[in-house]
């Protein structure tokens, strides 16, 4: 029996590549190439009864990219498997599309027998995440389960806000109307309570939970 594939990515140069790997397995029937996935997307509209088995898709693409691409064939049809194959290791991305049930995702750089077994794995109806994107993905999840369990006063974000935005002691205490000295023990008990080691790490925070904007 053969499957069904669908390879979209702009890189031309991978693409030709991942074609020949697959073309060279006699079970693959390769239905179609694209280099964007508002290609894709505009053909499971047209064509909703066609079989696909697995949809191999990059993230960075120009006009629909491969998050919102995995989101679109997740809501068309749930029958067929997709496959990030992307440079990206970015932890939100990632969690991204383990949300919307991707049901792959090796790095651009894996070795081709990586590949093939990710490929394998997913049409048997299984899982298949690299070592690597499972670390960050865990990493991630941790750390916002870390972020979760340490709640912030809203005066303690009030003062976060304004050490982020540069603000001196005297100024924070004149803007919420409390002593200096009150001031410095907040940011004291803030860098205890955040597990950071200076007002660099305040900051990062900050930004992090998006109290300020870049």
């Amino acid at each position: 029996m053969a499957y069904n594939l669908i390879i979209v990515d702009d890189h031309k140069m991978f693409l030709d590549g991942l074609l020949s790997i697959l073309q060279s397995e006699k079970e693959y029937n390769i239905l179609l190439t694209a280099k964007d996935g508002k290609h894709i997307a505009k053909y499971l509209q047209i064509n909703p009864d066609e079989k696909i088995d697995l949809i191999i898709t990059d993230i960075s693409m120009p006009e629909l990219d491969g998050i919102a691409l995995n989101k679109i064939i997740k809501e068309q049809n749930k029958n067929i498997k997709t496959l990030i194959v992307s440079m990206h290791n970015d932890a939100d991305k990632i969690d991204n599309l383990i949300e919307h049930g991707a049901d792959g995702y090796v790095p651009k750089n894996a070795e081709k027998e990586e590949l093939l077994k990710a490929i394998t794995t997913i049409l048997k109806g299984e899982k298949y995440f690299s070592k690597e994107i499972k670390d960050i993905y865990l990493e991630n999840k941790f750390s916002k389960k870390q972020q979760e369990e340490v709640k912030l006063t809203q005066r303690e974000i009030d003062v976060i806000t304004l050490i982020a935005q540069e603000f001196t002691t005297q100024e924070i205490a004149d803007q919420l109307f409390l002593s200096k000295h009150t001031i410095e023990s907040y940011r004291k008990n803030l860098i205890a309570k955040l597990n950071v080691r200076n007002l660099a790490g305040l900051t990062k925070h900050a930004l992090k939970m998006k109290y300020i904007k870049y």
